[in-house]
């Protein structure tokens, strides 16, 4: 794994900011672009094991497809709710940002600043 690595959407402006924060910090992150390259179902429980959350925290409720998805069952263990994940990687809150073997969410962006 990089030393540090974004789980990146450039159409998001937290997503942006939280990019330009680490390059202003004289990091230059491996990008990845989530939404065109999905993570696994792996990676996406690694991620959520350095985060120390659930897979249901990691989601975005406020998209279409956290309706459709059913997502809102709270019967759903957190392999499905990767699995779905996986199907609609634009359900994935963002940015992810991990650095040195520890994570955090860019929202605010700010936040990443804890991993360095």
């Amino acid at each position: 794994m990089p030393n540090t690595l974004i789980y990146h959407n450039p159409r998001c402006s937290k997503s942006r900011q939280t990019l330009q924060l680490l390059q202003d910090k004289g990091i230059t992150p491996e990008i990845k672009e989530y939404l065109k390259n999905p993570p696994t179902a792996e990676e996406l429980q690694q991620i959520l094991d350095l985060l120390k959350i659930k897979a249901r925290d990691l989601l975005r409720t406020k998209e279409a497809q956290y309706k459709e998805a059913g997502l809102d069952n709270p019967s759903l263990d957190d392999h499905a709710i990767i699995e779905v994940m996986i199907q609609y990687p634009k359900l994935i809150e963002r940015p992810i940002v991990i650095h040195q073997g520890q994570a955090r969410i860019g929202r605010p962006p700010e936040q990443v600043l804890e991993l360095l």
